[in-house]
């Protein structure tokens, strides 16, 4: 075996009750979570008992995300599966800052708390939507979205799969643009214009609570959505440039994979990371640790492999 790459989850596979599990199973867990809800108030009945369109507001999924991210990985480590990189997709990459050390655990969710209510500003100022354009290339994608003035290729995800942002109105136009070039637009469950221009303002106020954070250099490479590159210094900058910018999941994998990873756990809620990384490297392995039982299994399966 190579190495190991933690990647943890985005926005999209929250749901009510995540979490709750890794709370009741492990005492690192909940002791995170109880100093999250100190924090911010009312974060654990949203996650454990909230409805589907509560959890679904930026500003509440966000920090509640965040915790689960981290849930499965402290699980893991704690039983002496240690990642040789590390990345997330979009909001999933906060938590692998945190967990590669460039802030605390608990800093790191109040920074997500606050990255949460700017995005969140941002897509009530403005009617937008996200499709992942699917069945074609990106260069396809591309050249359609190029004919309408408020469209974005924003996460190019794997071969064959890109989401594109923008103006509702012109979404489902590109919609049926894309239609025409053979191409198929699959609406997905976020709230807004995430990784366009639609959030340069909540960059903007983002970038102040970066630089008040103050944070390290990572321990361990993580691999920056902006760039598909492991993190440099100051990672603060980096990091600045990540909310309206489009995330490069795809260079992301292959480029852990370059470096010799061949064994990719996704830690968060649901399996997408999983799947888009089985796209890209069909021969890499990549499990999914959403439940204890799942990380029951991979420590396991690799407990004994490192």
């Amino acid at each position: 075996m190579g190495k190991i790459a933690f990647v943890f989850s985005g926005q999209g596979a929250q749901h009510p009750g995540m979490g709750k599990e890794f709370y009741e199973s492990v005492p690192a867990v909940r002791a995170l979570f109880d100093d999250a809800e100190k924090r911010r108030p009312g974060t654990l009945s949203v996650m454990f008992d909230g409805d589907a369109e509560e959890l679904k507001k930026t500003e509440n999924t966000q920090p509640c995300l965040y915790l689960c991210d981290l849930a499965p990985a402290i699980m893991l480590k704690e039983a002496g599966i240690v990642p040789d990189a590390v990345a997330g997709f979009s909001l999933g990459e906060l938590a692998a800052l945190a967990f590669a050390g460039s802030y605390t655990y608990e800093d790191g969710f109040s920074l997500t708390t606050t990255r949460g209510v700017y995005m969140g500003e941002a897509t009530r100022e403005a009617k937008t939507s996200m499709v992942a354009a699917v069945k074609v290339p990106s260069n396809v994608v591309e050249e359609v979205a190029a004919q309408f003035r408020h469209v974005y290729p924003v996460n190019y995800n794997c071969p064959g799969q890109v989401a594109v942002a923008g103006d509702a109105d012109e979404i489902a136009e590109f919609s049926t643009a894309l239609k025409e070039r053979g191409g198929a637009a699959l609406p997905l469950k976020v709230a807004g214009g995430f990784h366009s221009p639609y959030m340069d303002g909540a960059a903007v106020k983002f970038a102040s609570a970066i630089d008040a954070a103050g944070l390290s250099d990572p321990t361990i490479p993580v691999y920056s959505n902006t760039t598909g590159k492991p993190y440099t210094t100051p990672v603060s900058e980096t990091l600045k440039m990540q909310m309206n910018h489009p995330v490069r999941w795809e260079d992301s994998v292959r480029a852990m994979a370059n470096a010799g990873v061949d064994v990719f756990i996704e830690t968060g809620v649901g399996n997408v990371l999983t799947k888009l990384i089985k796209k890209t490297l069909p021969d890499a392995k990549a499990y999914t640790a959403d439940t204890v039982e799942a990380c029951e299994s991979i420590i396991a399966e690799l407990g004994g492999a490192r």
